[in-house]
């Protein structure tokens, strides 16, 4: 699990990186060459002025095509969320299994490893389902940041305003209300059963707002719709009003279960 969480900060910090890569002042055409600018900037930018002219302004529009990404990638969502939720369900076994294999030994060990993949397939889990989606969502996020700036520098582009925050400036209460809701998402998930998940937890929301208020509103417009969707697919899914009937097993510091 620390690992998971350690590649988790890794891909954001990356993404922090990529962002700032070459281009993303340059204006953006139809025409823009380049297999990035072709495959993931132009489609991101036609979409959202297709539905800028549909629906009125740009905010909708981001509203709009945000919703549309979300949906697309809600089976894997769902599939990360039950992989998590099934993850909880087995802990008590996995303690179980620590205890039996607690020497450090490579044969010991192995032999754990063995039994301990081989009650995830008897379950049906998949220890990396939880780090296919943020694989998956970071081109989209890079996609988006250059998508905005781009539109942003192109001439022929105004975003204009939404609910009274200009799209191509950076919003401190967007940035905030992104951060907070991040929140709520990892406390409505499975990171509030687990130890090592509780770190990323109070850290996500610190970095959302830190790039906030620094990068454009339309941008953390993303983050926040982003957000509501996850909440509700929280809440539809992982259930965590359940929570609070189940309790969670705690470890000794041996590797066998308390009671």
């Amino acid at each position: 699990m620390n690992k998971r969480l350690s590649l988790v900060l890794l891909l954001i910090v990356t993404t922090a990186l990529l962002a700032g890569c070459t281009e993303f002042k340059d204006p953006i055409y139809d025409n823009s060459q380049g297999f990035w600018n072709e495959y993931i900037v132009w489609p991101l930018v036609s979409s959202i002025t297709f539905f800028k002219e549909l629906l009125g302004t740009y905010g909708l529009g981001i509203i709009a095509v945000t919703i549309i990404i979300r949906l697309v990638l809600l089976p894997l969502m769902i599939k990360q969320t039950k992989s998590s939720k099934n993850m909880q369900e087995v802990q008590p076994e996995l303690a179980k299994l620590k205890e039996k294999y607690s020497s450090k030994d490579s044969v010991t060990q192995q032999k754990y490893q063995q039994e301990m993949m081989a009650l995830f397939k008897e379950r049906g889990i998949n220890p990396a389902a939880g780090c296919l989606p943020v694989f998956v969502q970071m081109p989209i996020l890079i996609g988006f940041y250059h998508a905005i700036s781009r539109m942003n520098n192109t001439p022929e582009i105004n975003l204009g305003s939404f609910a009274g925050f200009a799209l191509a400036d950076p919003s401190i209460f967007l940035a905030i209300l992104a951060g907070l809701m991040q929140l709520v998402v990892l406390r409505t998930g499975p990171a509030m059963d687990n130890p090592q998940m509780k770190l990323m937890m109070y850290i996500m929301p610190f970095m959302i707002m830190g790039f906030g208020v620094v990068l454009p509103a339309a941008l953390t417009l993303y983050w926040v719709i982003g957000n509501i969707i996850s909440i509700i697919q929280n809440l539809f899914i992982y259930k965590p009003w359940n929570k609070s009937k189940t309790k969670p097993v705690k470890v000794a510091k041996t590797g066998g279960p308390k009671k």
